[in-house]
C-alpha cells in the first residue's frame, strides 16, 4: 500500500489557553488523491490546515503527536525550514483573496515571487511561466492583465490568481481553502478539471476544504466532516453521500438548496416596482503620458429588465460579466453611463445631491463581504442604526434603540448583539447584521450581492429562509446575485442571465432552468455540480 504523503497525528490547537478550536483530529492524506474536509463555519477546518504550516495567530497554541509529510515530522523544523516548504512542497489556496493578495503589487509580480523564491530561471522565463499559469486559470487577456492590480479584477478573477500563485512552485500537496467560493459553475468546473488534470500529470494530492458538498461529490475521493472541532465522520466519497452515518453529517445534506424546488413554486404576477431600461456602466480605458480615454470597459451594456414587488429577480452569470457593477450603479455607487431606472415611479439616474439621497430609503444593498462591508470600530447597534439616523432623523433615540433590538430579533439574532463588535460574529452572523442594517430603513428593494457565497450549506439555508420569511412579512423585492444555481431554485421568482455586460435571456425560474434557450445559459446549467453526481448534470436534475 502507497505510504501517505501528509500525516496528521492528535492535533490540538486552542486560542488564549482556554478555548479549543481543534480537540484530538487525525487523518492522512495520500499521493494523488483528493481530501475534503466539509463542516459548519467556525467547526475548525480553516485552522486544522494553517496549523499543517504554522500560520497560526500568536494567541492560538498548538499541541500535536505528528504532523508527517513525506516521513518528515513538519513540528521539527525552524521557522526559516518552514519557508521553503510553503508553496514549494505545500501550496495554499486562502479563502479570501482580497485580503490575501498585494493591494500595491501587480498580479505578474507576485505570481513571479513564488517562482523566485523558489527555482532558479531567468527573468523572460519567469514571465512566461506567470502568463501561463493566467492562462491556465482562465484570466482573459493574461498579457494586458499582468500589469493590473488586484482591484482591478473581480472577485472571481481575483480567486483564480490566488490558485496561480498557489501552482506556480508545482507543490506535492495543495491545500484548497474554498477556492471556488468566488466563481460561476463554468469556471468552477474548469478550475477543479485544471487542479485534476495537474493532480494526473505530477501525482499532486488535493486537500479540498469547503462547504459545497455537491462540489464536493463530485471531485473528492474522501470525505471527511468537522463539527466543533472533531471529525465526526470521514469515508470514501460514494458511501459518505449514500449512507452517512452521523446525524450532524445528515444535517448537512438535509440543509442543501435542491434544482427542483422551483418546480414547484405557482407563478404570480405582481405589479413591477422596478423598471430598468437600456442601462449602461462603462469604465474608461487610459493610455499614454496624458492619460487620454482610448476606449471603454462595457461592463454593463444596455441592460432591461423589470423586478415585480414582493417577487426576487435572481441575476446570474460569470464572475467579470458584470453582475455585481449592474447592482452597485442602480445604487448609483458606480456611476451609470446611461439608461432609465424607474422605481415606484421615480427616475433614479435624474437625481442628484439630498433628492438621490433619500431614495437611499427605498433602495439598499446587502454586500458579498460582510465583514468589509461594516466599519470595524463601530458597535453593531449603531451600524444598524446609522442608516435610520441618516435618512429618518426625526426618530427619537428611544424608538432607533427599539428598532435596532427588533431588527435584531428579526434576523436571528440576540438583542445583546448590539453591544458587540463586527470581528466578534461568524460570517453567518455578520450577513444577518448586514441584512438588518439594509432592512433598518424599510426599503421596497434589496440588491444581495452574493450574500451566501461564503456561508456553509446549514448558514446558507438559514440565511435563504431569512430573506424568503421577510419578503412574505414585509413584501421587500430583492435582486438576488449568485453563481449558485440551486440557490437560484431556492428563491427566485424570475431568473435573468448576464453574460459580457449585457442579459442574454430571463424568464420565470422554471422557464429558464428547465427550458433555457440561450447557449450560455444551457452551458451554465450543465456545468452545476449535482450531489452524488458529475459535473453537467445540472441540467438533468430539474428535468
Amino acid at each position: 500500500m502507497t505510504p501517505p504523503l501528509l500525516t496528521i497525528e492528535n492535533l490540538n490547537v486552542t486560542f488564549n489557553h482556554q478555548q479549543k478550536v481543534v480537540d484530538g483530529i487525525s487523518f492522512a492524506i495520500y499521493p494523488g488523491e483528493t481530501f475534503a474536509l466539509v463542516g459548519e463555519s467556525g467547526s475548525g477546518k480553516s485552522i486544522t490546515a494553517l496549523s499543517v504550516l504554522r500560520l497560526l495567530p500568536n494567541n492560538a497554541a498548538l499541541n500535536a503527536d505528528a504532523i508527517m509529510l513525506n516521513g518528515d515530522n513538519l513540528l521539527h523544523h525552524s521557522e526559516a525550514e518552514l519557508c521553503t516548504i510553503r508553496g514549494r512542497r505545500i501550496g495554499l489556496i486562502f479563502q479570501d483573496p482580497m485580503s490575501s493578495l498585494n493591494p500595491v503589487m501587480t498580479l505578474g509580480k507576485q505570481i513571479a515571487e513564488v517562482i523566485n523564491l523558489h527555482f532558479s530561471l531567468p527573468q523572460q522565463e519567469i514571465k512566461q511561466r506567470v502568463l501561463e499559469l493566467l492562462r491556465q486559470v482562465e484570466i482573459p487577456n493574461p498579457e494586458r492583465r499582468i500589469n493590473d492590480y488586484p482591484h482591478q479584477l473581480s472577485g472571481g478573477q481575483r480567486q483564480r490568481v490566488m490558485i496561480a500563485i498557489a501552482l506556480a512552485a508545482q507543490p506535492d500537496l495543495l491545500i484548497a481553502d474554498e477556492p471556488t467560493t468566488a466563481l460561476d459553475v463554468t469556471i468552477q468546473a474548469q478550475i477543479l478539471a485544471l487542479l485534476k488534470n495537474l493532480q494526473q500529470q505530477t501525482g499532486m494530492a488535493l486537500w479540498l476544504i469547503s462547504h459545497d458538498l455537491a462540489l464536493v461529490s463530485t471531485i473528492a475521493d474522501r470525505v471527511a466532516v468537522m463539527q466543533q472541532g472533531k471529525l465526526v465522520e470521514t469515508g470514501p466519497t460514494a458511501e459518505f453521500f449514500s449512507h452517512p452515518k452521523h446525524p450532524y453529517t445528515r444535517q448537512l445534506l438535509n440543509a442543501l438548496p435542491s434544482m427542483q424546488s422551483c418546480l414547484t413554486r405557482k407563478p404570480q404576477e405582481n405589479s413591477p416596482l422596478l423598471k430598468v431600461t437600456d442601462f449602461s456602466c462603462y469604465y474608461p480605458i487610459r493610455k499614454g503620458l496624458f492619460k487620454r480615454v482610448v476606449d471603454y470597459v462595457r461592463a454593463v451594456d444596455g441592460v432591461s429588465f423589470e423586478i415585480q414587488q414582493g417577487k426576487t429577480l435572481a441575476l446570474v452569470g460569470e464572475s467579470g460579466c458584470g453582475k455585481t457593477t449592474l447592482g452597485k450603479s442602480l445604487l448609483n455607487l458606480i456611476p451609470p453611463s446611461g439608461g432609465q431606472v424607474i422605481i415606484n415611479g421615480v427616475e433614479l439616474t435624474q437625481l442628484s445631491g439630498e433628492a438621490l439621497r433619500q431614495q437611499r430609503a427605498v433602495l439598499q444593498i446587502v454586500f458579498q463581504d460582510p465583514f468589509s462591508a461594516m466599519n470595524p470600530r463601530m458597535l453593531v447597534g449603531d451600524i444598524i442604526a446609522e442608516g435610520i439616523d441618516a435618512l429618518h432623523p426625526d426618530v427619537s433615540a428611544a424608538a432607533r434603540q427599539t428598532r435596532v433590538r427588533q431588527l435584531l430579533q428579526q434576523v436571528g439574532l440576540p438583542e445583546d448583539s448590539a453591544l458587540r463588535y463586527p470581528h466578534e460574529f461568524s460570517g453567518g452572523q455578520r450577513q444577518r447584521i448586514c441584512i438588518a442594517r439594509a432592512l433598518a430603513v424599510e426599503p421596497k428593494l434589496i440588491v444581495c450581492d452574493e450574500p451566501t457565497s461564503a456561508l456553509d450549506v446549514s448558514v446558507q439555508a438559514q440565511i435563504i429562509q431569512l430573506l424568503k420569511a421577510l419578503q412574505q412579512e414585509q413584501g421587500v423585492s430583492y435582486l438576488f446575485i449568485t453563481h449558485n444555481l440551486g440557490v437560484v431554485a431556492e428563491i427566485a421568482d424570475d431568473v435573468a442571465v448576464m453574460y459580457k455586460g449585457k442579459i442574454i435571456e430571463q424568464g420565470t425560474v422554471i422557464q429558464v432552468l428547465t427550458q433555457p434557450k440561450h447557449d450560455y445559459t444551457k452551458q451554465l446549467l450543465a456545468a452545476a455540480p449535482v450531489l452524488g453526481g458529475k459535473m453537467g448534470a445540472g441540467v438533468a436534475e430539474i428535468r
